[in-house]
């Protein structure tokens, strides 16, 4: 597939095989196939994987905090009807809650009672440009939620609180658009633009067929990785035809 392919990028559905598909490759390789097809700012950089060994590839259901101040209180909707609730609620199977709280580790999204709409819903997990709490209780009553966040934290909402949701937001410096793909495993956490995912996909599995066949032939010759890695456009065309041969 050429980085030069042309796409239409306005958003779309992308469908869970799809997702199924990104959660089987490491993110390390999805992050190369992004920046192959000209997406540069896609790493929520300063989050890390609270739930060790969980793979997420999710739709971005999106939300975000924003500095107190009375009126914006005033003409925000609370209790059921708070953003963030209504966030969650669009939140199923496929679909990830993102929250931007500007990277605020004094700020808490979200415990183990707001997220267990989240639960409920059978949704995938959640990313926090902030920070999170009650991991202890989310693990002991199995949420099953991917959770991302830069810190942990006990303290409630203090100084921002949910305004907004399914809006573009910023997520670690990568911005984030409704139905946006999050893909995350211990490395870190990104974002594939919907329009891409498709593609992002095929690319990185091919990419992850032809790492693995030059680690094979590394180990069968016993050499230096330099001599076949990192891998060239003859690395892609030998892969294809061993493929064949193998009828793979």
């Amino acid at each position: 597939m050429s980085e030069n392919q042309s796409f239409d990028i306005k958003p779309v559905h992308v469908p869970d095989e799809v997702l199924q598909g990104l959660k089987k490759i490491p993110t390390a390789t999805v992050y190369n196939a992004v920046r192959f097809f000209g997406s540069t700012l896609s790493v929520c950089e300063g989050l890390q994987n609270f739930t060790k060994g969980k793979k997420l590839a999710a739709r971005a259901r999106t939300l975000r905090f924003l500095p107190n101040r009375d009126d914006l209180k005033a003409m925000t909707p609370s209790g059921v009807d708070s953003p963030e609730y209504v966030a969650m609620g669009k939140c199923g199977p496929g679909d990830v809650l993102v929250a931007d709280i500007a990277g605020d580790n004094k700020t808490v999204v979200a415990g183990d009672v707001k997220l267990l709409q989240l639960k409920m819903n059978n949704a995938d997990g959640v990313v926090v440009n902030g920070a999170i709490r009650d991991l202890d209780v989310l693990r002991d009553e199995d949420y099953g939620l991917s959770v991302y966040a830069t810190a942990r934290s006990f303290h409630g909402s203090p100084t921002q609180s949910p305004a907004e949701e399914d809006v573009v937001i910023n997520c670690g410096g990568a911005l984030v658009r409704p139905g946006d793909v999050m893909v995350g495993d211990d490395d870190g956490v990104l974002v594939v633009p919907s329009w891409m995912a498709a593609a992002v996909l095929e690319h990185a599995t091919e990419h992850e067929e032809v790492e693995n066949y030059i680690k094979e032939k590394i180990r069968d010759e016993n050499v230096a990785p330099g001599k076949y890695y990192p891998p060239q456009p003859k690395s892609f065309e030998e892969w294809r035809e061993v493929k064949k041969q193998r009828g793979l």
